[in-house]
């Protein structure tokens, strides 16, 4: 006998009280958790879980390029994967990409490649490849932020930092940071990205109806919740590099002098005549 669950959203999404469904304010984000260097086979790697998104990011690369026509002489080139598990989702999904993963693979990419400076890769690729666990909304905007961080621990040469969040419009209120509920049945839906180094968006897309007054406080709920996840990309930077640092001062190199050579070798001469007298 099967167990099929039903993804009902509820009709209210706003409570009496003025809260959301997880109890949370209308500006208020969701907790959210990185962590740099999650994947030891990687060039770079990170992992972060922004509410009920469980999301890893690996980079692999500068390397030859596969094709070989698709490289080009003065720039490297940059290649994004999204992907999300059969199991991310409540409905089981299928294991072959669709339009959806292939679409956030190129916002993804187009939001990213601008601060990257891949003219110092000719002839390169880097890729980057997504894998999402758990989603719960917000997806597109969490891999943003996980892959800026993937790629500053593979040492790859970056203007800034990226950082994304998405507003909404729910039972007739913004908010902020959108929940699954909130992302499918809200009445509108507004992911932005931020590059740093010059304070211009890099990502911004729009699903919904907002008039132009909710829009642009909605863009101030934005630009506010960016610099607290941006904080949060620095702090886990910054953790994984004294990290490595406390790990080079406590290591100490085995020093192996000449005569404690020569001794091994003598010895394993030694194993060695003995072994042949025995056989003798």
């Amino acid at each position: 006998m099967s167990l099929l669950i039903k993804d009902e959203s509820p009709e209210k999404l706003i409570g009496e009280d003025g809260k959301r469904l997880d109890g949370r304010d209308l500006n208020e984000l969701r907790p959210i958790k990185m962590e740099v260097g999650v994947i030891p086979n990687a060039d770079g790697s990170a992992y972060i879980e922004w509410g009920g998104n469980k999301i890893y990011a690996a980079v692999y690369g500068p390397r030859e390029v596969h094709p070989r026509h698709d490289a080009r002489p003065d720039r490297g080139i940059l290649r994004t994967f999204y992907r999300m598990t059969t199991f991310s989702v409540s409905e089981r999904k299928r294991p072959a990409p669709g339009r959806r993963e292939k679409e956030i693979s190129m916002v993804i990419k187009n939001a990213i490649e601008p601060v990257l400076f891949l003219e110092l890769y000719p002839d390169s690729v880097i890729e980057v490849f997504i894998e999402v666990i758990s989603a719960d909304g917000g997806t597109r905007c969490a891999c943003t932020a996980v892959a800026i961080l993937a790629l500053a621990d593979a040492g790859i040469p970056m203007k800034g930092l990226i950082t994304a969040v998405a507003a909404g419009k729910v039972d007739g209120k913004l908010i902020i940071d959108c929940s699954g509920d909130e992302d499918k049945s809200g009445e509108a839906d507004l992911p932005c990205a931020i590059s740093w180094y010059n304070n211009q968006i890099a990502l911004l897309q729009f699903d919904g109806i907002m008039d132009l007054e909710e829009f642009d406080k909605s863009i101030d709920q934005i630009i506010e919740a960016l610099e607290k996840i941006r904080k949060l990309q620095e702090e886990a930077l910054k953790k994984r590099y004294i990290d490595v640092r406390d790990h080079l001062k406590n290591y100490k190199p085995k020093v192996v002098t000449t005569n404690n050579i020569e001794e091994k070798i003598d010895s394993n001469n030694q194993q060695n005549q003995n072994g042949g007298d025995q056989r003798e």
